[in-house]
């Protein structure tokens, strides 16, 4: 990884955000795939409609509980999707640095469960819900073309997330297209599958145990100078910024990124890192 290389791009290679739909999902799918071998650092962030349960045991067992019965109740609404290589240069589409955002069509106001508050946050972010039912991707096509792209199911590939309890869980809803297993053991075998290299900032412990680190991911990248593209609250933008929040971070406290691959597999809030971990629903 080269020190030097730029964390965001000048005034004039703003990225775009790429949104999809479903009369361009199959196009922007392949963009992904022929792009993912250049750029295999897959930086996700998702978009749903809030939790209703909360877990009160606080066991690993009894977190992972929470995240299933949420998963398993609720619809996707968003998902955004940013390629990047391993000096965190963005990958480009017809010379322009991008990141991509898939609006899904599933989730109704009208006959779906969600969380008041988190609806109007996302309304306010300027989420189109009766856009996303008219011309929104289909979440079964999406997760097929997914399965064969390879972003997934893939050695070489690089996912990175903030508390991505809830955003593995969807996907794994996703592709699997099943409820989320009974145990936690078996979930962390799908996610061992699906996404071989996974990477969640706040599981890393330089974020977990110095102070002017902790929070949410906004603070975070607050905190390293990192600047935001897009509005908050939307998948695309947030996906961006995870991103650049991922490489200022391996560059002021990380010699490499092989510091970090030692917590593969690692999901805060799950696993070892369940007890004494505190949701904010």
């Amino acid at each position: 990884m080269k020190m030097d290389s730029p964390i965001f791009p000048s005034i004039d290679r703003i990225p775009g955000i790429r949104n999809v739909w479903s009369f361009n999902l199959e196009e922007e799918v392949r963009l992904l795939s022929d792009l993912v071998d250049d750029y295999p650092y897959v930086s996700f962030d998702t978009e749903f409609p809030g939790t209703l349960v909360r877990s009160l045991d606080r066991s690993e067992d009894g977190e992972y509980k929470a995240v299933k019965w949420n998963v398993d109740m609720l619809k996707l609404i968003q998902l955004g999707i940013t390629l990047m290589d391993e000096d965190g240069n963005l990958a480009e589409v017809h010379g322009l640095p991008c990141s991509w955002q898939f609006n899904f069509r599933e989730f109704s106001m009208e006959n779906d469960l969600y969380a008041l508050d988190s609806i109007d946050l996302l309304q306010q972010a300027g989420i189109d819900f009766g856009r996303n039912q008219a011309i929104g991707a289909d979440i079964t096509v999406f997760s097929e073309l997914l399965m064969t792209s390879g972003l997934v199911l893939n050695e070489h590939v690089h996912w990175i997330g903030f508390a991505t309890q809830y955003d593995v869980g969807y996907l794994l809803k996703a592709l699997t297209s099943r409820p989320l297993p009974e145990t936690e053991g078996e979930f962390f075998e799908l996610v061992q599958l699906f996404f071989p290299n996974l990477y969640d900032i706040k599981y890393l412990p330089v974020v977990k145990f110095m102070a002017e680190l902790q929070g949410g991911l906004q603070r975070l990248a607050d905190s390293l100078d990192v600047q935001r593209v897009g509005i908050s609250h939307q998948a695309g933008s947030d996906s961006l910024l995870t991103a650049f929040t991922f490489f200022k971070l391996i560059r002021k406290y990380y010699p490499s990124l092989e510091y970090v691959r030692q917590h593969s597999g690692k999901i805060a809030g799950l696993g070892d890192d369940a007890k004494g971990y505190m949701y904010s629903y």
